[in-house]
C-alpha cells in the first residue's frame, strides 16, 4: 500500500467513494494526535527550564482560575479528562516541588482541597506566557477569521468524544468511572 504525503492528500481532499479509513484521506484520529504530540513535545521543551511538566502547568492553570478557593482531586481529575491516580501522583509531586499544597477540605473529610503556593504561582506565571507564545504561533496558521469556529468545532469533537465514551457500542449508557 502506497503512503501518501499531506500534499497528496490535500490535492484529494474530496475523496467521497474513498473510506473514512482510507489513507488517502484526512483521518481525524491521526491529525489530532499529530497536533496534540507536536503542541506537547514543544511546550514540554519550552517550559524545561522551569522544571514543570505540561501537565503540571494545566493543574497549576485550573487552580489559578478557582482561587481563592481551590480545587478537589476529583474536580482536576475530571477538567483534565485524566484518572484520579494519575492526578494524584502529579499532585504528591508538586506538593513535594512546593507548587501546591493539599488539606483535608474541613466539610468531607475525604476530599482534599488543592491549591498553588506562591512558588507554584510564579511558575504559572512565567510558563503562562510561553503557552500563549505557542498558542498564537499555532492559531496563526489559521486566518482569524476561523480561528474561533475552528475553536468551537474542535470543543464540539472533544464534547462528542466524552458523551461517546459513555456508552457502549450499542449506545447504552455505561456505569460512570471514578
Amino acid at each position: 500500500m502506497a503512503l501518501y504525503t499531506a500534499r497528496d492528500m490535500m490535492a484529494n481532499k474530496n475523496l467521497p467513494d474513498e473510506p473514512l479509513d482510507s489513507p488517502k484521506r484526512r483521518r481525524l484520529p491521526p491529525l489530532l494526535r499529530r497536533c496534540w504530540y507536536g503542541l506537547n513535545q514543544t511546550f514540554r521543551r519550552r517550559i524545561a527550564h522551569l522544571a514543570i511538566t505540561p501537565d503540571q502547568f494545566t493543574i497549576l492553570r485550573n487552580l489559578q482560575e478557582r482561587e481563592p478557593e481551590g480545587m478537589t482531586q476529583y474536580e482536576l481529575a475530571t477538567i483534565m479528562t485524566s484518572d484520579p491516580n494519575t492526578i494524584s501522583s502529579l499532585l504528591k509531586r508538586m506538593s513535594a516541588a512546593g507548587l501546591v499544597k493539599r488539606k483535608r477540605y474541613e466539610t468531607d473529610r475525604r476530599a482534599m482541597q488543592v491549591r498553588s503556593t506562591t512558588n507554584g504561582t510564579r511558575l504559572y506565571e512565567e510558563a503562562r506566557q510561553i503557552a500563549l507564545d505557542l498558542q498564537g504561533h499555532l492559531l496563526d496558521k489559521i486566518p482569524e477569521a476561523r480561528r474561533e469556529q475552528f475553536l468551537a468545532d474542535l470543543e464540539a469533537l472533544a464534547d462528542a468524544a466524552i458523551e461517546a465514551s459513555r456508552k457502549t457500542k450499542d449506545g447504552a449508557d455505561t456505569p460512570e468511572l471514578k
